[in-house]
């Protein structure tokens, strides 16, 4: 890991990037302390192709999902 003060990491940012992007990682200190670790991004993940009607018969509703909560009752 390669530690760089802020100061300097403000100078030569694209230095840096290019160095995770590399594979490395840097950590950017501020009076010696560690302030930001700069590490590459994770890759998206890859999206599966939807396709209309693949989640039929997943889902199940209660015959009384549309009846008033017990809790409710003495608003109704």
């Amino acid at each position: 890991m390669h530690k760089v003060d802020l100061e300097q990491a403000r100078e030569c940012l694209s230095e840096l990037i290019e160095e995770t992007l590399a594979g490395g990682e840097v950590l950017i200190t501020r009076d010696r302390q560690p302030l930001v670790r700069l590490v590459v991004a994770a890759p998206p993940r890859e999206r599966k192709e939807r396709h209309f009607g693949s989640a039929k018969g997943l889902v199940h509703i209660a015959d009384d999902f549309d009846q008033p909560l017990e809790d409710f009752r003495e608003y109704m």
